[in-house]
């Protein structure tokens, strides 16, 4: 699994945080969320704090998942 890398972040005037992952928005904390992040981010490793933040961090298999026989569409039958 490799480490994420390319994520940043900007403190706004408001409070809210802004976090990008190559330039693009990845998401925008507020309030407590803000706070809570801008305390954890003080200490460990950044780009693993940010990934984990915006959900934008997976486990790596999200093409192989996408490309499972049971991902294919179709009906899906509920038991």
């Amino acid at each position: 699994m490799s480490r994420p890398q390319g994520f940043s972040y900007e403190e706004r005037k408001d409070g809210s945080v802004v976090l990008t992952h190559h330039g693009r928005a990845a998401g925008v904390l507020r309030g407590a969320r803000a706070e809570k992040f801008l305390a954890e981010a003080e200490s460990g490793d950044l780009q693993l704090l940010m990934a984990r933040w915006t959900g934008a961090y997976r486990f790596g298999n999200e093409r192989q998942a996408r490309n499972h026989p049971r991902n294919q569409g179709g009906a899906t039958r509920r038991g």
